[in-house]
């Protein structure tokens, strides 16, 4: 048996500026301000065996400084326990902050650990992360949406889609839900004649549609044969997702903004998608993704984890049906290492663990950090 302990462990604040700043329709609707930078939670562990985990969580325009926070206040709790218990550490966790809940920035915070911890088994183990959970193939379809926000000129979104194929992606997706319903049609019947009939297209309205108008414009999309129609409606109305499920003949997709398991066993209770798409690092990391999985799975859902590819091309990998992963370069510059594309599908990384090393970049971009035990 096997008995190591963890020994030291870093927390870092890290803000990675983008390039480009973003809008979906929530800025259009003027719910939000454009997004110009994403905070992420990272975590570094090492044990008396020496052995190194990584891992990270995000938050996009809010919350950054708030998961950092947390985490520092409850990771001493790991000095000197087994790396190995995964899920009594996770639980540990939970308790030493169980006056601020288990969901948001509670379980965000935690989520960086837990992936940490994963990452450091997988190596322990001397596999990838999907090979120690038990792989179901070795890529995964993927699409790119980083190229199609409402906010780039049409013209822009064209190229950057024929920039997607070239580059070997599988899918496009491009946000819909502009206050003129016109421009949502006018974009997507370019984007369709631009990709042709057949290549897999998704939509993507961020929540922005009402009941009566979420089943209109779906409705309307159908002529466009999509993959799926992601987030017509606000993330928690379950029962109006359920009844557009019900009555559209498109695929309906959500959940990338539920922050637990409990949520998203909710959204599956209510049959309220077709395509589920569970994000490990909102809803608590691994532990609770593969909690999810077994859910999804059970309910016969198809699944397209949001963001982090990082991470979901091993968890995806790992799924029972064939899933989709969302690929974002966004998080290239924070690597040595980038996800390789062939024929419309994402690699999984062979390497062990999650396969990453962090970059000087990253370095630098780091904004506040934490180091606890000895060296």
């Amino acid at each position: 048996m096997t008995h190591d302990t963890i020994t030291r462990l870093c927390l870092s604040h890290v803000v990675l500026p983008l390039a480009t700043e973003i809008s979906d329709a929530k800025v259009f609707t003027g719910r939000q301000k454009p997004m110009t930078e994403v905070n992420f939670l990272f975590c570094e562990l090492w044990t008396a065996d020496g052995l190194y985990g990584v891992g990270f969580a995000y938050s996009k325009r809010a919350g950054g400084p708030a998961q950092f926070a947390h985490a520092r206040e409850i990771a001493d709790n790991l000095i000197g326990e087994d790396p190995n218990d995964i899920d009594r550490l996770r639980v540990m966790l939970l308790w030493a902050g169980a006056s601020v809940g288990r969901s948001g920035v509670a379980v965000q915070a935690i989520a960086a650990i837990d992936v940490a911890l994963w990452d450091l088994k997988a190596k322990r183990a001397g596999l990838p992360l999907a090979k120690l959970i038990g792989a179901h193939r070795d890529s995964i379809r993927c699409y790119n949406t980083s190229g199609g926000f409402l906010n780039a000129p049409l013209e822009t979104v064209l190229e950057n889609a024929a920039r997607s194929v070239e580059a070997g992606i599988g899918g496009i997706k491009i946000k819909v839900g502009h206050p003129d319903p016109r421009v949502d049609l006018e974009r997507l019947t370019a984007v369709r004649g631009h990709l042709g009939d057949g290549f897999p297209l998704m939509v993507d309205a961020n929540q922005q549609w009402d009941r009566p108008t979420a089943l209109r414009m779906c409705t309307a999309f159908e002529q466009f044969d999509l993959v799926w129609i992601e987030e017509p409606l606000d993330a928690y109305d379950h029962e109006g997702h359920a009844d557009l499920a019900r009555r559209v003949i498109t695929p309906i997709a959500t959940g990338e903004m539920l922050t637990s398991v409990a949520e998203h066993a909710s959204l599956i209770e209510h049959r309220s998608c077709d395509v589920i798409q569970p994000d490990a690092p909102r809803i608590g990391g691994i532990s609770e993704f593969l909690r999810l999985s077994a859910l999804a799975s059970t309910a016969g859902l198809m699944l397209a984890p949001h963001f982090s590819m990082e991470i979901h091309s091993h968890l995806a990998a790992t799924y029972p049906l064939e899933p989709w992963v969302e690929h974002f370069d966004w998080l290239d510059p924070l690597f040595n290492e980038h996800m390789r594309i062939e024929d419309g599908r994402m690699i999984v990384s062979e390497r062990p663990g999650l396969g990453v090393t962090l970059s000087d970049r990253l370095r630098a971009w780091t904004v506040d950090s934490l180091e606890l035990g000895t060296r």
